[in-house]
């Protein structure tokens, strides 16, 4: 009965280990990506244009500044992220071909943006 305890323990430690291992390459990775920031306040964003390299994974920070809450969203992206307001958080974006690639915020649809991948 101990040595099936011990081979519980054992094989529920070695999950915990790979799991932390796995979040800590995850959170490496996109540590590690060409970043860009975006902020959105209440309809407005900034900036408009974000120009990126075609060909490589991205990675945008979203910091809402307003007093409501946005959604970045890009529809040929298939990205969304709603944040309140004062949150921060970030999209990945796997490796665009060369082009233009629309965004709003669905939230304040008037507030519309475009990624350019060069």
């Amino acid at each position: 009965m101990n040595q099936r305890i011990a081979r519980l323990l054992a094989t529920m430690a070695a999950v915990v280990v790979t799991l932390f291992g796995l979040g800590a390459a995850q959170t490496a990775r996109a540590d590690d990506l060409p970043t860009f920031k975006l902020e959105m306040n209440n309809g407005k964003l900034n900036p408009t244009r974000i120009e990126v390299p075609a060909g490589k994974r991205i990675k945008i920070e979203v910091h809402n500044t307003g007093t409501n809450a946005v959604e970045f969203e890009s529809l040929q992206l298939r990205k969304e992220k709603v944040l309140a307001p004062g949150a921060q958080s970030f999209v990945v974006i796997a490796p665009l071909q060369p082009g233009e690639y629309k965004f709003f915020d669905d939230f304040h649809q008037q507030a519309q943006g475009v990624i350019v991948a060069k």
